[in-house]
């Protein structure tokens, strides 16, 4: 990781904010002004696109700032969007829970990523000033990631609960929900009364999901790089093309069975990088470092290992099937429900 801080300017920080805003902007035009189930091609163009346009901006900074902050860049990218195909996963789980219409999960995936964004823009501010104040952070950040990465180990082959999600219960219990999505609205009127549609709730899941998945990909991203603005941008790139990514790959997810175990070694990974840059910086600089390059090298091997295992699995099985994983198993929230009876 570069010690240094980069010297980005205000405007630039305003450009690339502003330039995410009107992609995000103009995805969601799309989506309300004509609903539809989106294809493959469709995905495809969409997917090379927004690649094409991350690729693009890697190379502007590259030539801009350098060649190590640009490294840092595309292995953040590469860190996120390998994280990200795990949101694929709970996205997925969430359209089959609340049984969302196909014309309407464009609109639910956009709104999903512009929810993201803002979380990882407020946790990635956090963790900046957490870092540039306590050098010791980046210890507690290695901790948390190679936590996360034995718990997504330990119950790889489980989905997240739904249903069971506190925030998600509440708003079920507090809001009047209608029985139908009512054309894709967020409320409508039901007799005389305004009730929320399923829609609603849907959002509502997505977010609470979407603020446990910054919880990692935070920590994950400045294991790489203690650049804010590099942070932000490999967060922003890679959520970006999530939506269309979700479309294109939407058929293969359940082929990747092993990507739990890949992503929990890759947190592992990067939580141990973390430590040894902390021991280096506060005990003793003789600490070995991971290069950056080494990273991105190990990241990729993981997941290149990963995707083909997963493919000659399931081409020799055909009944195994993927999960996304979670931190903790179903069953012990079970046993512990028994138990407050």
């Amino acid at each position: 990781m570069s010690a240094a801080q980069l010297d980005i300017s205000v405007l630039t920080w305003a450009l690339t904010v502003g330039f995410v805003v009107v992609l995000l902007v103009a995805d969601l035009v799309v989506a309300a002004a004509r609903p539809h189930r989106v294809g493959f091609g469709e995905a495809a163009a969409w997917s090379v696109f927004y690649v094409a346009i991350a690729a693009g901006f890697g190379v502007w900074f590259t030539l801009r700032y350098g060649t190590q902050p640009g490294t840092e860049y595309f292995v953040g990218y590469l860190v996120e969007k390998s994280l990200s195909v795990d949101n694929l996963f709970v996205f997925v789980i969430i359209m089959t829970t609340f049984a969302v219409p196909e014309e309407h999960q464009h609109k639910v995936l956009t709104f999903g990523i512009v929810l993201a964004l803002v979380m990882r823009a407020i946790f990635i501010a956090l963790g900046a000033t957490l870092l540039s104040l306590f050098s010791f952070v980046f210890l507690l950040f290695g901790l948390l990631l190679i936590y996360t990465a034995v718990q997504l180990y330990r119950h790889r082959d489980e989905d997240p609960d739904i249903e069971d999600n506190v925030v998600v219960k509440t708003s079920r219990r507090v809001l009047p929900v209608t029985d139908n999505y009512s054309e894709g609205e967020l409320v409508t009127h039901a007799g005389n009364r305004r009730k929320v549609t399923p829609l609603f709730i849907v959002l509502i899941a997505i977010g609470t999901i979407d603020l446990l998945f910054a919880l990692d990909s935070i920590p994950a991203v400045f294991g790489i790089t203690a650049q804010p603005y590099v942070v932000f941008a490999a967060n922003a790139f890679a959520l970006l093309g999530l939506r269309a990514l979700f479309f294109l790959v939407q058929g293969l997810l359940d082929r990747l069975v092993y990507l739990s175990t890949g992503l929990a070694i890759i947190l592992a990974f990067i939580g141990v990088k973390l430590i040894l840059h902390w021991a280096h910086e506060d005990l003793d600089q003789r600490v070995p470092e991971v290069p950056t390059l080494l990273s991105l090298a190990v990241i990729a091997v993981v997941l290149l290992i990963v995707t083909v295992a997963s493919l000659v699995k399931t081409k020799r099985d055909p009944t195994a099937k993927a999960h996304p994983g979670s931190l903790r198993a179903r069953r012990a929230r079970a046993e512990e429900a028994r138990e407050h009876r």
